[in-house]
Order: structure tokens, then C-alpha cells, then sequence
């Protein structure tokens, strides 16, 4: 069976992670990749997960330095659908494969270009490094730490994050250039992936921002790491109040919270500042009474979401990961059986698969097998909205992972209609987090558990292009809203669902929350390394999922174009616990181990980690023996050459006396001078840019990260603006984050209802009746 983008081929001249992965994520889903690569290979060829990024492609090596490069380049474009670079600003202009030359030369072409550090400003000509974007971007400083300092996270949270968010946009772009047959430029940058998996604390309200806490293990008692008696580590993540009153139960806490000083008897006061304290130190000593085996039954047979703390080869050999097929063996001719991550987003009707590693080709031999593609320019209606305008999307969702999907797809250009349940969804209480994730979407409230609210969801359906849910097994089904169902009403609609386990194996009716899966997927053993386990401030598994239910949805409307048929669409949190650690699973006999957090982590060697300066911190990223040389005499230092090798230098650990050295020198100077010394230098660094610095930061700002709008509640707010630009759609979020059924009177007018007919659904509680803020 075809996957989604059968027949679409692309020219992928990107190396690293997020471009490489970007377009695995594409030919698993039947895409023909042709990666073009320098003679000297992609920068990261030997990192084991350059065989898992680079599969189900071809290779061809071209020298797009070169004259004749830059012509065979040129050739397979002009028959391709796509091409994609990853350069920094000025380099596809000097070879002649910018947007508006090829634009000219082929109209009808996808141009995509993913800079890692945007289009413009200060640092658009760092070197492409993950940790400095992480750096610069603002991530290291959103990371949850004991000290209060900046944190390295050892495994590319924002590339992969960068990686998801290309891939859906060139998706997005493919839609709307074959409904109108044009081409255009799509730029995706670093920014836009780190704003992809940030929407939820990248924001404020006036100067209200959200902060991350003190240390490592969560803020809260009710989603926080805990200790128990053996000395395992659980998470407990009962966001929800019900979870969360269920956990106190089994605790036999109940009592000894409510009646704390602070807390009154309700359980929301736990969550304040001056409260939390106390009712963690209770957890913190139940917890130490029994070891963690004990501790998971009682909480499973009560309920109460919870989850171990394991390592990666124990969740990736283990069953839950097999029942979702997210781990798959294929012979490599050098490493023998290789073991890599499945693919992540399942489309029942058009199904991605893993086929081969990359192929070796000729440039002859791909153009010899694609035919030139016509050239004719066409001349579509001018379109503001994005490339997915026309697109009706029902979100259902609730939390992050559904919710923050339709947020991507409304930011893409879709018709967001959000279906909350009478009393909401539960996550707008967290404020902040909820307009992050519910940006650009109009609302409705409905009872699905009244025929008469049934009736007019179907009602929706039928109006609908999409369908999407994170309800657990077996309730969409309860409610009659299941896709077989929905199917009946509307032949083509598509109906995606994600849950935190997936469809089958031994947890998929357990509650899934995203640090459950940082836990059991061994992401967050492995960052705190030899010390306890690290909670990771970003929602790697809610946003992951999130931005692959999108990218699902979108696919399985560009081969509805093919097929004239709707779809079901799956995928879990767990899918994206691996997919989000796809250089870290790649396994085969010999494979190094990638290396080793610990906490407050500044980075795992000498030259290539976090320092203090008088009045900030910078990120130092020396790779090469002549980077270390260039850094020994920027610092004013020339005589650290004459301790040691330079071959020596790089490989020297994070706690070492270079180290000390390096610590020394630069924490009497201010961090701009330290940068510019650097970067004059020609030595790799950045910044670390603190979260209240985003809203005013020249680079953030001259590449558009930012919009402001005014909210009824929270007054002028800043947020992410976007996840992609579009020469031709731009796209961009049309409206705030809504209120509760503050839409419902107009969104029913759009399919026929009148005021007399809205009027008794509202009165039987069928509906929900909008209730302006006072």
C-alpha cells in the first residue's frame, strides 16, 4: 500500500539532525528522498544516528561549491517537488539556489530552507551547533535546575523539535501546491522549532511570565519526582485534580494536606508557592516508607497515573515499544543488525514504513528515473490565511498533545474549531499554558454524552475536513464518535488520535502523561547520569506528539487528494519517547554510548559546555584543534597550548583543570566581550538568553518570533508567533486563544443553525451558553 507522499520527490540538501530527520520522517511516509551530500560527507556521518535519519533515501555526492555542482543540482531540480537546504543566510545566494532564482526557473517548485538560526540578526552565522541554539534560543535557561543556572540537555530536544515542525510545514506546503499547482518558498528555522516545543512557557501577560522552579525533580507535589525506600525513582503525575485527590487517598495523605497551613481544605492551594513546600515533604517521606515496586501496584491497582524511572534499553527492548512496532532490525552491510526507532505517526489507510538504509546513486541515476516537471507558472487567488486555508479541523483535546496539534494546524492556516466539554478542558485552569497551546482556534462547548450534543457534533463532522482527540482506549467508542462512525456521517473525513501508550500492549489503558514517558523511556535517567533523575522543562513527548498528529492529519489530507478518502490517524506518547531519542536508540553491536548528564549538567567536556561570566553565561563549542588554539589566545591565555595537546584539550572532561582554567578566565569578563572575543576568533559560542530577556532579545525579535495581542482576562500578552513562513500563504495565528464557548452561536450559524434552534440546545444543556468575563 502507498504511503501518504508516494510520488513526491525531494531534493534534501541538509545535514546535521533537523533537516536529515525532517526528510526521514517524509520518505517513511513513501516520499522519494534523493540527500545530497559535499564530498566530505554530512558533518555528523558518524554519529550513530545519521543510519536512522538517513533512511528509506538515496545518497548522491555533489560539490555545490562547484560550477558543474551547482548545474547537476539544478538538474535533479527541475525535476523534483522539493528541495530543501539547511545553509546559513548567504550561502545558497552565492551558489545561485536561493528561493527567488529557483522560484523564476521553476515555479512550481517547494523551496525550503531550515537556518538553525534564523533568517536574520546577530547570530544567524553561528555555526550549526545544537546545544548553541539551545543556548541562544533560550532553552538552556528554561530547564529546571537546583542552582539556578543554565542546564545542557544531552540529547537535542530543540533540533528534533526543529526537525517535527519542518516536516509538517513542508506537509502543509505540499497540500496547498497541489490544490493550486504552485510553488514557494517555506522557511522553518531553529526559532520556529524551539517555539514549536515552547508555545506553553514561551509567553507572558504584561510582565507576568511563567518561570520555571527550583530544582530538578518538579514544583508541585501532585507532578514530581520521587525517592522511594530502595532507592528507585517514580513519577507521579496526577495533574488532575481527580488524580491527584485519588494519590492522596492511596497515600492515606488526604487529611494531612487538607488541613495543612495554606492549603484550607483545597487541593488547588497546594500549588502555591509559600504551600507547595510542606505538602512535598509529606509525599517526599511516604514515599521513603516502601520500595518502588510496592509503591507502582498500589498506585496502579487505585488508578493513579505513575510511572518508574528506567533506562533506555529497558523501554526500548521492551513491550510496550514492540506492541507500538516502534523498534525495527535491518541488516546494515558494515554494523550488522541495527536496531532503530519505527515510525512514530500511524496512518491506517496510506502507512509509512522503514524499507532500507540509504542507497549510494549516481546523479544520472536519478535523473535518469524522474522525468522533468512541467513549468508552468500558475496563478493561484492571493491567500494570507496559509497554506492549509479551507482546512476545517475538530480539536476534542485536552492538556498539551492534542490541543497544541490543532494549534500547529491553525497556525498553518486551518479552520481550528475547538470542542470542549460543558465545564471545559481541564487544562485551562493552568492559565499561561493554555493559551499557549490553544492559539488561533474558535470554541464551542458541547455534551457528548447527551444524544442532543451527539447530534450536533455530527453535525460539526459533516462540515469537517479532521477530527482530533487524546481521549484513552475505548471512550471514543462510549461517546459514538469513533472513526468508524464518523466515517458514515463524512466518507473523507480523517480522525487522529493520540494517547500515552498507544493502541495495544500492557499499559494501553493507563493514563498517559508526558513526564511519565520522560520517565520510563529513560530520558530522564540519563540526563541526571550519576546523580538523580532530571525532569525536563520541556514537554518533550506532549509537544512531540503534538507536532506528529499534526504532521499525520496533514499527510492524510494530501493522499485523501490521491485516495477521495478519509483516514484513521495514531500516535502515542510513546512513539514520540522514542522518536525524540532516535540518535540515542540507534543500536548496534559496538555503538558508543551518547554521552551522560548530570546535575545542573553544564556540558560533558572542557571546551564544549556552559561557563559563568561576571554578568551571564555563554555556551563554548570547540570541536577542532585549531577552534581550541583560537580560544587559548582569545582568552588571553596562548600559553594553555603548551600544557597539552589540542587533540588532548577537546577531549578533556567537563571537571578537569582546563576546565577550571577556561572557568577562571572568563568569569572575570562580561558575556557580550567574552562572545565577541570568541566569535572573532572564529571560536563556536553563544549566549545564554534568560526567559524574560526572549521578549526583548534584537534576534528574537528581528526574526519574528514574538506577536502581541490583547486577551479579555490576561490583558496584553506576548507570545510565540508562529511555526513557519510562507512566501505566498503566509499563514500565522488569526485570533487569541478563546474563551470557553465563546464561538458557539457562530460557529452553528456557519452550518445552518439558526438562533430559534440554538436557543432549546442551550436550555437543555446540550450545549454550552457563552458567558462573557465580567
Amino acid at each position: 500500500m502507498p504511503g501518504a507522499f508516494e510520488g513526491v520527490r525531494i531534493v534534501d540538501c541538509t545535514q546535521g539532525v533537523a533537516g536529515p530527520m525532517a526528510t526521514m520522517i517524509l520518505a517513511d511516509h513513501g516520499a522519494d528522498v534523493v540527500k545530497v551530500e559535499s564530498p566530505g560527507g554530512d558533518r555528523l556521518q558518524d554519529h550513530p544516528g545519521y543510519i536512522t535519519w538517513s533512511r528509506n533515501k538515496r545518497l548522491v555526492t555533489i560539490d555545490r561549491d562547484s560550477f558543474d555542482g551547482q548545474q547537476q543540482i539544478l538538474d535533479l531540480v527541475s525535476r523534483a517537488d522539493v528541495v530543501i537546504f539547511d545553509d546559513p543566510p548567504g550561502v545558497i545566494e552565492r551558489q545561485g539556489l536561493d528561493r527567488d532564482t529557483l522560484a523564476a526557473a521553476f515555479p512550481a517548485l517547494l523551496h525550503v530552507w531550515l537556518p538553525m538560526f534564523g533568517e536574520r540578526g546577530r547570530w544567524s552565522q553561528l555555526p550549526h551547533e545544537d546545544p548553541l541554539l539551545a543556548a541562544v534560543a533560550g532553552g538552556a535557561w528554561a530547564q529546571f535546575s537546583w542552582e539556578g543556572v543554565p542546564v545542557h540537555l544531552v540529547s537535542p530536544q530543540v533540533a528534533y523539535g526543529h526537525a517535527m515542525t519542518a516536516a509538517t510545514a513542508i506537509a502543509a506546503g505540499l497540500v496547498e501546491r497541489a490544490e493550486t499547482g504552485a510553488g514557494q518558498s517555506l522557511v522553518c528555522t531553529g526559532l520556529h522549532g524551539f517555539a514549536a516545543v515552547q508555545s506553553g512557557s514561551a509567553l507572558r501577560a504584561g510582565e507576568v511570565m511563567r518561570m520555571r522552579g527550583r530544582g530538578a525533580r518538579g514544583g508541585v507535589a501532585k507532578y514530581r519526582l520521587y525517592q522511594c525506600a530502595d532507592g528507585q525513582w517514580l513519577f507521579l503525575g496526577t495533574l488532575l485534580e481527580p488524580h491527584f485527590l485519588k494519590a492522596l487517598e492511596t497515600l492515606d495523605l488526604l487529611s494531612d494536606v487538607l488541613t495543612l497551613e495554606g492549603v484550607d481544605g483545597e487541593l488547588a492551594n497546594t500549588m502555591l508557592p509559600d504551600v507547595a513546600p510542606a505538602v512535598v515533604e509529606l509525599l517526599d517521606a511516604r514515599f521513603l516508607e516502601k520500595p518502588r515496586q510496592e509503591w507502582l501496584d498500589i498506585l496502579h491497582a487505585a488508578g493513579v497515573p505513575r510511572g518508574p524511572v528506567t533506562t533506555r534499553d529497558e523501554w526500548f527492548y521492551g513491550d510496550q515499544v514492540s506492541a507500538n512496532d516502534m523498534r525495527v532490525t535491518l541488516d546494515h552491510p558494515r554494523h550488522g543488525p541495527v536496531d532503530m526507532p519505527g515510525v512514530s505517526v500511524k496512518l491506517r489507510g496510506t502507512p509509512g514504513d522503514v524499507r532500507s538504509f540509504i542507497v549510494p546513486a549516481t546523479v544520472e541515476e536519478v535523473a535518469g528515473g524522474w522525468d522533468s516537471r512541467p513549468n508552468t507558472p500558475a496563478h493561484p487567488e492571493p491567500n494570507s490565511t496559509g497554506p492549509l486555508a479551507g482546512i476545517t479541523v475538530l480539536d476534542l483535546g485536552v492538556i498539551i498533545a492534542a490541543p497544541h496539534a490543532s494549534t500547529v494546524l491553525a497556525n498553518l492556516g486551518a479552520n481550528v474549531i475547538k470542542v470542549e466539554p460543558l465545564d471545559g478542558d481541564s487544562f485551562r485552569p493552568f492559565g499561561l499554558g493554555f493559551i499557549g497551546f490553544n492559539q488561533g482556534k474558535r470554541s464551542i462547548s458541547v455534551d457528548l454524552k447527551s444524544p442532543a450534543g451527539r447530534e450536533v457534533f455530527y453535525d460539526l463532522v459533516r462540515n469537517a475536513d479532521a477530527v482530533c482527540d487524546n481521549y484513552r482506549l475505548g471512550v471514543l467508542d462510549r461517546l459514538g464518535i469513533d472513526y468508524e462512525t464518523l466515517r458514515k456521517i463524512n466518507p473523507r473525513i480523517i480522525s487522529c488520535s493520540v494517547t500515552g501508550y498507544g493502541p495495544a500492549g500492557p499499559l494501553a489503558a493507563d493514563p498517559g502523561f508526558d513526564p511519565l514517558m520522560q520517565a520510563r523511556s529513560g530520558l530522564m535517567e540519563w540526563q541526571g547520569g550519576d546523580d538523580e533523575p532530571v525532569f525536563h522543562a520541556i514537554p518533550v513527548n506532549d509537544t512531540a506528539s503534538a507536532i506528529m498528529a499534526a504532521f499525520g492529519i496533514t499527510a492524510a489530507i494530501f493522499a485523501r487528494k490521491r485516495t477521495g478518502e478519509g483516514q484513521r490517524v495514531e500516535t502515542s506518547l510513546t512513539n514520540s519517547s522514542v522518536l525524540c531519542q532516535s540518535g540515542e536508540l540507534t543500536r548496534y553491536a559496538g555503538v558508543s554510548d551518547m554521552p551522560r548528564g548530570g546535575r545542573d549538567h553544564p556540558g560533558n567536556h572542557a571546551v564544549r559546555r556552559l561557563y559563568q561570566c561576571s554578568d551571564g553565561w555563554v555556551h563554548i563549542w570547540v570541536t577542532t584543534t585549531t577552534q581550541y588554539q583560537a580560544l587559548c589566545v582569545a582568552l588571553d591565555h596562548p600559553e594553555w597550548t603548551g600544557r597539552m595537546t589540542a587533540e588532548q584539550a577537546i577531549q578533556e572532561p567537563a571537571e578537569s583543570e582546563l576546565a577550571t582554567r577556561i572557568a577562571e578566565a572568563v568569569a572575570a569578563l562580561p558575556l557580550d566581550e567574552v562572545v565577541r572575543r570568541l566569535l572573532a576568533a572564529a571560536v563556536p559560542a553563544a549566549p545564554c538568553t534568560e526567559t524574560a530577556d526572549i521578549f526583548s532579545s534584537p534576534w528574537h525579535l528581528e526574526n519574528h518570533f514574538l506577536q502581541d495581542f490583547e486577551h479579555p482576562l490576561w490583558g496584553p500578552m506576548t507570545t510565540a508567533r508562529g511555526y513557519a513562513t510562507y512566501s505566498r500563504t503566509p499563514g500565522g495565528f488569526p485570533r487569541r486563544a478563546p474563551l470557553l464557548a465563546e464561538h458557539t452561536h457562530e460557529i452553528l450559524s456557519e452550518i445552518g443553525y439558526t438562533p430559534d434552534r440554538i436557543a432549546p440546545l442551550e436550555e437543555a444543556g446540550a450545549i454550552g451558553a457563552f458567558q462573557p468575563p465580567e
